[in-house]
């Protein structure tokens, strides 16, 4: 593949709802312009942006493809990113690396979650994007619905490039709004004039309306001109749009079809004529050596500078480094320093990624996207330099994962292998989490969602043939008592020779501290219990608080102090006054009012406001306690609520039902409370049948 410059270079990240139509879009195109000579289906599992397994069996974008088109004499590098909200790590790494954004809607489906989600990464990432409007093709198509509900959305910032040409009820063509022309689709995206239908003149009257209110929205001038009627001149127009598109103070909606390959032609038009190319963009980095933030323009002249925004671990296509080059001209078998681990790695091969294929190349441009084999020690969020301009750009953005699960491995023995294939899994996904609860003897998995848990499985075993099994959590519970009680533990054993014996008398009382597990103190009088035995009696009770006698959970708050026992000047042992220590401990319990201490957790959902009643009504159900409300940015609430841990399991799922997909919730660790009887009875009663199973 040839080697392309900073100025002939666009990357551009395809953002929308899931199942919108983003990867048949890319495989349109990449028909269109000759790369495949064959079209692709999703359904068919054949597509450039869809090859892992996963993604084949289950018909939808798991990760995001790098697929480079060359336009004429530009190269554009799209980074199809996957729409469902549980691989939405993958898409913020996609947009760390793109200049522009490329929002797909279904036109029958209209403006859905997705869209308005991916409207706001782009304001987030501060990127310049345009719409393009497909399945127009299909009979449910309403182009004006989808212009309407953007307007609604976003105000005079939509301006709309095409109106549909519909002949005998079928997609046909379009008018091009901003140069006033019929379009008719001859072969795929070719097109040649024809004349405006005469029923098209209504809604283009409206269209032009908007997009020249658009125009006239980029300066004072240009809305004093409008205001009074002035006509813009072609030229006018041309160079208002690039220049706001750029700048995203206006957003193009184009319109065509991804499965009949109709208005790619024009989507690559408007990309190269709209978006702008690296050398037109900065970013920032932190110098290492003087820890100043410096401003970095995408220029083939200075030290290369390159950040790996995405990391590839599969069996079969190798480990690969996926990065974003920044400045200066990165080479194939070159050293390079890797300032955040301070040590060199060795770039031995470079290449051009398009889905599964790679391409060899000699070198990469500052702006350009590509892959270097086999590196060491650099992952996702390294950045790579010279040793003499170590300059560290910021990790991609990707959100905290808070849904888990319980694992096991399915066959014993394997432990070791699932361990190491977590290990490659986590490094190409960094949403994903493994946290191992030892209190509760568990391990747990963590990530955006249960489906994206599910699918880690699924590839576990057909990547690494390896075999996990999911299940629910054990809540971290804890135990402690709530009143004072004196007992007496002993420890008597005879079977010929030396016996056992040990006797403690032992006040328990809660200590007011549930942050530290026991207190121990002694307070013998007159050798009752020799001093060399209390560190025994200690050990037993240290032993007795890991696993309590109520439940099973971890014991906290106790206060134990040994007054008075007796021992046996031949047959008494440390393991002997640990024993009774433990007896004691035990018998304490029942007499303590022992209690179940629930984990709460600080939450904060985020929805837009005509959600906040649906959201507070089903916490409440969830024991929920909510403390307030906050506005938050796009029209949106942030409900903060006290709620126990335990009700927080699947909630992902539920909330996701509940908003269409829109809400979003994050949480942390406030303290523990004593649960209420009924929920003390049912964990303690399950408790009793696991343990005798």
């Amino acid at each position: 593949m040839d080697i392309y410059t900073s100025d002939k270079i666009r990357n551009v990240v395809i953002l929308g709802h899931g199942g919108c139509g983003k990867t048949t879009l890319i495989e349109a195109i990449a028909y269109t312009m000759k790369v495949t000579n064959r079209q692709g289906k999703v359904e068919d599992g054949n597509t450039i942006s869809d090859y892992d397994k996963e993604e084949i069996k289950r018909r939808f974008s798991i990760s995001t493809a790098v697929v480079p088109i060359i336009w004429e004499d530009t190269k554009i590098n799209f980074l199809d990113t996957p729409g469902y909200f549980d691989f939405v790590g993958e898409t913020q790494e996609a947009m760390a690396a793109a200049d522009a954004a490329v929002i797909v809607i279904s036109a029958k489906a209209g403006v859905e979650v997705g869209t308005v989600r991916a409207w706001e990464l782009c304001e987030r990432y501060k990127l310049p994007r345009m719409f393009f409007v497909t399945d127009m093709d299909d009979d449910n198509a309403s182009y004006r619905q989808v212009v309407e509900k953007l307007t609604d959305l976003y105000g005079k910032k939509i301006a709309p490039f095409h109106l549909p040409i519909r002949q005998d009820e079928k997609f046909i063509g379009f008018v091009n709004i901003v140069k006033m022309q019929g379009r008719k689709f001859t072969t795929l995206s070719d097109y040649e004039e024809c004349e405006i239908p005469e029923y098209s003149m209504a809604n283009l009257t409206s269209c032009r309306e908007a997009l020249l209110e658009a125009v006239a929205e980029t300066s004072e001038d240009r809305m004093e001109r409008y205001f009074a009627g002035e006509e813009f001149s072609q030229e006018e127009i041309s160079i208002a749009l690039r220049e706001n598109v750029m700048d995203g103070t206006v957003v193009p909606v184009l319109i065509g079809s991804g499965l009949n390959c109709q208005g790619t032609t024009m989507l690559l038009q408007a990309i190269e004529k709209y978006f702008p190319s690296p050398d037109k963009t900065t970013t920032l980095g932190v110098n290492k050596i003087t820890n100043e933030e410096v401003e970095v323009k995408f220029e083939e002249n200075k030290p290369m500078t390159a950040n790996v925004f995405k990391t590839i671990v599969d069996p079969f296509v190798g480990r690969f480094s996926v990065v974003k080059v920044h400045s200066g001209i990165l080479k194939a078998d070159t050293l390079v320093w890797n300032p955040l681990k301070e040590s060199e790695e060795k770039v031995a091969k470079l290449y051009i990624l398009r889905g599964k294929e790679q391409f060899e190349v000699r070198e990469l441009h500052a702006g350009d996207i590509g892959a270097i084999s086999k590196l060491t020690i650099t992952a996702t969020g390294d950045t790579l330099t010279t040793k003499e301009a170590p300059i560290v750009y910021k990790k991609p953005e990707v959100p905290k994962p808070y849904t888990f699960m319980r694992y096991s491995t399915k066959n014993k023995g394997d432990e070791d292998k699932v361990s190491q294939s977590l290990a490659k899994m986590l490094e190409e996904d960094l949403t994903l989490l493994v946290k191992n609860d030892t209190k509760n003897r568990q391990t747990l998995l963590f990530g955006i969602g249960e489906q994206q848990l599910e699918i880690l499985v699924s590839k576990l075993l057909s990547r690494y043939k390896v075999e996990i099994e999911l299940s629910k959590p054990k809540v971290s519970y804890q135990e402690t008592i709530r009143k004072a009680a004196k007992v007496q533990g002993k420890y008597k054993k005879q079977s010929g020779g030396h016996g056992q014996y040990g006797d403690v008398h032992i006040e328990f009382e809660p200590s007011g501290d549930l942050g530290t597990p026991y207190i121990f103190e002694e307070k013998v009088f007159g050798g009752a219990v020799p001093k060399n035995f209390f560190p025994a009696v200690e050990k037993g009770i240290a032993e007795s608080v890991v696993k309590g006698p109520l439940a099973g959970y971890p014991v906290v708050g106790v206060k134990a102090t040994l007054v008075d026992g007796s021992y046996h000047p031949v047959d008494s042992s440390e393991m002997a006054f640990k024993m009774a220590a433990i007896q004691a401990f035990k018998k304490a319990f029942e007499l303590t009012n022992p209690v179940l201490l629930e984990p709460i957790v600080s939450l904060r959902v985020v929805v837009p406001d005509r959600f906040t009643g649906d959201i507070m009504g089903d916490l409440n159900k969830r024991r929920g306690r909510v403390m307030g409300m906050n506005p938050c940015e796009y029209g949106k609430q942030e409900i903060v609520a006290d709620i126990p841990m335990a009700e927080l399991v699947g909630y992902s799922t539920d909330l996701r039902s509940m908003t269409g997909g829109i809400g979003e919730y994050s949480y942390e660790f406030a303290r523990y409370e004593q649960a209420p009887s009924e929920v003390q009875a049912t964990i303690v009663n399950e408790n009793k049948k696991e343990e005798a199973v």
